[in-house]
């Protein structure tokens, strides 16, 4: 809670919304559904209310789910301001393909921060058929995180898969 005061009022806010007046948003929890919604509704809103301002997207997160983290990575890459990222703590899996679609230049890894990025993977049961359906989608899934992040880092994209 952060309160603040003019001499007349006083005013409480929980520090998420004092941090997104500023222009910053926190993604501080696994990437799922719920979180990857609020970041991309950030994200709208601050598009809105200054088109031409910087945001700031701080991740500490250890990943999750795949989908949500292209969700959020579509978002950084349609609005029109600059979304400048800066790992704090951890940026692993679907949290590094966030820190790395930042705006070149804008990336930033904090000194004790760690980044991982790491091949797909899934759990299949079901009829051979089945399996095989899962193991395509996980390859193609591995593929397209690796053709985003180097398309972000200026690297190969088979550098990236190794």
């Amino acid at each position: 809670m952060v309160v603040e005061s003019d001499g007349r009022y006083e005013r409480s806010f929980d520090i998420f919304s004092r941090l997104l007046r500023e222009r910053i948003v926190f993604l501080g929890t696994q990437v799922d559904e719920q979180s990857a919604n609020l970041v991309v509704a950030q994200l709208l809103f601050l598009e809105a209310e200054d088109p031409d301002a910087d945001i700031h997207l701080y991740v500490n997160s250890p990943g999750g789910d795949a989908y949500a983290g292209f969700a959020i990575y579509d978002a950084m890459q349609f609005v029109k301001p600059d979304v400048c990222t800066y790992a704090v703590g951890m940026a692993m899996s679907a949290g590094a393909l966030v820190l790395a679609s930042g705006a070149a230049g804008k990336r930033h890894v904090l000194p004790n921060a760690k980044v991982m990025i790491h091949q797909g993977r899934a759990s299949s049961s079901g009829q051979p058929a089945d399996i095989q359906i899962a193991a395509r989608e996980i390859l193609a899934l591995t593929r397209k995180y690796a053709e985003i992040i180097a398309r972000h880092s200026g690297k190969d994209v088979e550098q990236v898969m190794q």
